[in-house]
């Protein structure tokens, strides 16, 4: 059996095979939701007696009160001091380059003034508290806190508050130190839904937050679509994808190396290639077969390829980029000589990797870019997390003596046309002369 799909976009039947592909069941596990609802309730109910039960109970930690779930500031410069000086180096060089990409996103106050003296504008604020929550344990992934609260910071969010699972009462150093560089303020050992109930309505030790951001497994998912509402979420993420656009003239080797990059995710994790070369599709298929064996993660590579992957031969790249904007791909690679032209042709992707030397991994850590991405065609209507989800905006409106005597009628017309007389009195009450008392 073949590792990855053939398709050809000549083939009559083209169109369902793709569609097919694509399909993703992203419907909730009942029983999952029904559980997640079931810890919510606890939380909200009980606060901290809860949250204490719920960590003994699913991340082994034999707590005896709340307080003892909160990293002290302490640990984290602990564990920042003793990283290796490599892996250091390494986080400090991301969070500058995350910290300098995302300052270019803030937002600022603006207004304009009518002839008549009136003014209207919006003002810009950051939110008050922000709730960042990051996978602990063995699946680990200090990259988000950088992506997660760099960007919170930069806004101008006075406090972050981070959570991680401590299975077992294990803690990731490279977490703690990546939360020291990037500024968060708070770090609480919890995880799941419960420390999603935590954030969300606050404990008489775990503040409620504004907005909840940041990965998670499906009690996690599931707990965040609930408590949306009452706080915000940047969004339900759905398995990670990587769409590739080829001229044929890139390494077969980085290209396969490419697809594996996400396929090692999990086994729904999609990873597409377009190209006009069939030659080069099977150049690039027997540099995965050589290159599969040596991957610690190879049979999550297997698997994800074989059901959710595809090497996809093309007419040309204009068609290339007509796939792709219907596929809407989180991650969007296009390895080819002259991708700048190309650019105006590609309207849907969570980010675009320029040129063969642009591999998608370095979104992942270091380019600078957010790597939180919207993910199963959410691409169309949404866009990376970023300064501007910890940024609100208020429509200013002060309008003068003079604008009332024209907007007042304006309004008045329109209120009455709507049948809402109160709102038509409260128009023209203000002009001059009144025009009824």
């Amino acid at each position: 059996m073949a590792t990855i799909s053939r398709l050809d976009s000549r083939d009559p039947d083209f169109a369902a095979k793709l569609t097919t592909l694509l399909a993703f069941d992203a419907e909730q596990d009942e029983a999952i939701d029904s559980a997640a609802a079931r810890i919510l309730k606890q939380v909200r109910v009980e606060g901290d007696a809860a949250l204490v039960r719920l960590t003994r109970e699913f991340d082994r930690v034999q707590i005896h009160q709340a307080a003892d779930l909160e990293i002290p500031r302490s640990e984290w410069l602990k564990a920042l001091a003793g990283l290796p000086a490599a892996q250091r180096q390494a986080l400090e060089a991301a969070a500058e380059r995350v910290r300098a990409y995302h300052a270019h996103q803030v937002q600022t106050s603006w207004s304009y003034t009518e002839a008549d003296g009136t003014r209207l504008g919006q003002q810009i604020t950051p939110l008050d508290r922000v709730g960042v929550y990051v996978p602990g344990g063995k699946a680990a992934y200090p990259s988000s806190v950088l992506m997660n609260a760099i960007p919170a910071k930069v806004a101008g969010v006075p406090e972050v508050v981070m959570v991680t699972p401590t299975p077992g009462g294990q803690r990731n150093a490279m977490v703690l130190a990546a939360a020291a560089i990037a500024g968060v303020d708070r770090c609480f050992a919890m995880g799941g839904a419960q420390a999603i109930g935590a954030l969300a309505y606050g404990t008489a030790t775990v503040p409620a937050v504004d907005k909840i951001v940041g990965p998670g497994n499906a009690y996690v998912a599931a707990a965040k679509r609930r408590v949306f509402g009452i706080v915000g979420i940047d969004m339900i993420a759905g398995p990670s994808e990587i769409l590739i656009i080829c001229d044929g003239q890139t390494s077969p080797d980085w290209i396969a190396m490419d697809l594996f990059s996400q396929a090692e995710h999990d086994e729904l994790a999609q990873a597409i290639l377009l190209c006009p070369d069939a030659s080069y599709l099977d150049a690039v298929e027997r540099s995965i077969e050589k290159l599969l064996p040596t991957m610690p993660r190879a049979e999550i590579i297997r698997t994800s390829l074989r059901d959710r992957g595809a090497l996809i031969l093309v007419r040309d790249l204009g068609e290339a980029c007509a796939i792709s904007n219907q596929i809407a791909p989180e991650h969007l690679e296009v390895s080819i000589e002259d991708p700048e032209a190309w650019l105006p042709h590609l309207r849907h992707a969570g980010a675009i990797f320029m040129g063969p030397h642009s591999s998608e991994s370095l979104g992942d850590y270091c380019a600078g870019p957010n790597h939180v991405l919207p993910t199963s065609r959410t691409a169309r209507f949404s866009s990376p997390l970023g300064v501007y989800d910890f940024q609100k905006r208020s429509s200013l409106i002060h309008v003068s003596q003079a604008g009332a005597q024209t907007l007042g009628k304006i309004a008045a017309e329109l209120a009455l046309g709507e049948g809402l007389q109160a709102h038509a009195a409260s128009a023209t009450y203000r002009l001059t002369p009144p025009s009824n008392k």
